[in-house]
C-alpha cells in the first residue's frame, strides 16, 4: 500500500494486479500499481496485496494465467476479500471468466476510475459526462456487468439471467440513453460556451497537470477563494473560474480537471467539453508535482493528454509544486514509493537539469507552505501583461 494512504473509516478490501510485459520493468509496474492503490483509496477500498505476473501478453481468457489466478483465489477466499482491481482494461470475456471463477467483484482501472469520477461529480455538466463515459464503457460488458449498472441506477430494475433477448434490449436501451445524454451535453456546452464569450476582455489562464498535484491550492492562494483543495486523486472534477488581481493586472485563471495516466478513453471524450477551458485559454500553466519520483513521466502524460484535445500549442508557465516536499525526499527523510533505494539530486542540482532548458519561464514553489509565491506571481504578472498587451492593445491603460 502506499505510503502516507490512511485507512480510517475504509472498510471494502482489495488487492491489485498487474502485468510485467517485455516493454515494462518490474520497478515501473510497482509505481503503476501504487499510483492504483491511492486509487483504490480515494474510492474507498482498504489495498491488502499486489499480485504480479511477468508475461509477453496479457492471457485472452483471464488476464493473468490460470495458475496466478488460482493463487489469486485462494488469497480471496483465504482474507475474506471484497475486490480484486486489474490495473489495465479486461475485455468482455476476461470479466466474465474472472468473475466466475472468483466470485467477487472486480474493477479495471478504467471501471474504477469511472466510480471515482461519478462520486466526485457536482455539477449538471460533470455529472453528465460521467454518465456517458460510463455507460459507453458498460455497453459492451452489459452480460455480466448488470451489477455496476444496477447502482447508477439507484437499483432499480434488477433482473435474474438475463437472456440474449435481454441483453438486446438492455443495448438498445443503453444506446438511446447515450443518444439522450450526448445532446444534453452539448446544450450544456452551448451555456458554458455562452458564459466564456461573456467574460470580458481579460487573459484567460488555465491550470493544467497531473491529479493531485496542487492545482486547487495554488488557485486558491492567488485568488484568495476556497476552491474544494483535498489530498486525493480527482479532488477537483468540475471547472473553477476565478478573477484573479495582481497588482494592476486582472486575469481570469481557472482550476481544471487533473489528468492521469492511463486516463479511460471514454473520459477524455467526454469530458472534452469540459476542457475548452484548456482549449480556449491564453496561457497555460503547467503545475507539477516535483517531489514524486515518477514527475517527468506525469509531465510527458499532461503533454500527450494536451495533445489529444489540441490544446498544446499555447505559451506554458511551468510551475514546480511541492519543494518542501522534494527537500525532505532528498535529505532521505521519506520514500514516496515504499522500497525505491534511489537517492534523488538536490533541488539545486535538478534545476541544472533538462528543467533549465524547458521552453518558457518556470518558477519552484511551494503553495502549500506559501514558499516563492512572490516570483510566482511576478512571472504571472510578466507572462500576462504581455499577453494582454498583444491581445487588447486598446485597453492597455491598467499599466
Amino acid at each position: 500500500m502506499s505510503k502516507g494512504i490512511s485507512t480510517k473509516g475504509l472498510t471494502e478490501t482489495g488487492i491489485l494486479v498487474g502485468l510485467v510485459l517485455p516493454n515494462q520493468g518490474e520497478q515501473l509496474v510497482n509505481e503503476y500499481l501504487e499510483e492504483l492503490a491511492f486509487l483504490a483509496e480515494t474510492a474507498g477500498i482498504i489495498t491488502k496485496k499486489q499480485f504480479t505476473q511477468r508475461l509477453d501478453h496479457p492471457d485472452v481468457r483471464s488476464f493473468v494465467k490460470s495458475g496466478k489466478l488460482e493463487e489469486i483465489k485462494d488469497y480471496v477466499k483465504d482474507f475474506k476479500i471484497d475486490t480484486v482491481i486489474f490495473d489495465d482494461d479486461l475485455s468482455p470475456s476476461q470479466l466474465r471468466n474472472i468473475e466466475r471463477e472468483l466470485k467477487v467483484k472486480i474493477y479495471d482501472r478504467s471501471l474504477l476510475i469511472l466510480d471515482i469520477f461519478q462520486s466526485r461529480a457536482r455539477t449538471a455538466q460533470a455529472k453528465t459526462q460521467v454518465e456517458l463515459a460510463r455507460y459507453q464503457y458498460l455497453l459492451p460488458r452489459l452480460t455480466r456487468m448488470w451489477t455496476h449498472l444496477e447502482r447508477q441506477r439507484g437499483g432499480t430494475g434488477t433482473r435474474g439471467g438475463a437472456g440474449e433477448k435481454e441483453i438486446e434490449t438492455d443495448k438498445r436501451m443503453i444506446r438511446n440513453q447515450i443518444t439522450v445524454l450526448k445532446k444534453k451535453l452539448q446544450a450544456i456546452d452551448k451555456q458554458m460556451a455562452t458564459q466564456r464569450k461573456n467574460r470580458g476582455q481579460m487573459v484567460r489562464v488555465a491550470l493544467v497537470g497531473y491529479t493531485n498535484v496542487g492545482k486547487s491550492t495554488i488557485m486558491n492562494t492567488l485568488s484568495k477563494s476556497e476552491v474544494f483543495a483535498e489530498n486525493k486523486l480527482f479532488a477537483t472534477l468540475d471547472t473553477t473560474v476565478r478573477k484573479v488581481v495582481i497588482e494592476n493586472l486582472p486575469f481570469l485563471l481557472s482550476d481544471t480537471v487533473g489528468f492521469i495516466r492511463k486516463l479511460p478513453h471514454q473520459l477524455v471524450e467526454s469530458f472534452k467539453s469540459t476542457l475548452d477551458e484548456v482549449r480556449e485559454a491564453d496561457v497555460l500553466v503547467h503545475v507539477v508535482d516535483i517531489s514524486h519520483p515518477n514527475f517527468e513521466d506525469h509531465v510527458n502524460t499532461v503533454q500527450e493528454t494536451l495533445n489529444e484535445i489540441d490544446g498544446s500549442d499555447k505559451p506554458t508557465i511551468m510551475v514546480f509544486n511541492k519543494i518542501d516536499q522534494y527537500n525532505s525526499l532528498a535529505d532521505g527523510e521519506f520514500d514516496y514509493t515504499g522500497g525505491n533505494e534511489r537517492q534523488p539530486l538536490s533541488l539545486d542540482e535538478l534545476k541544472r537539469t533538462w528543467i533549465a532548458k524547458t521552453e518558457g519561464p518556470c518558477v519552484f514553489i511551494s503553495a502549500k507552505d506559501r514558499q516563492n509565491l512572490d516570483g510566482l506571481r511576478e512571472i504571472f504578472y510578466r507572462e500576462i501583461k504581455e499577453m494582454h498587451a498583444a491581445k487588447y492593445p486598446y485597453n492597455n491603460f491598467l499599466y
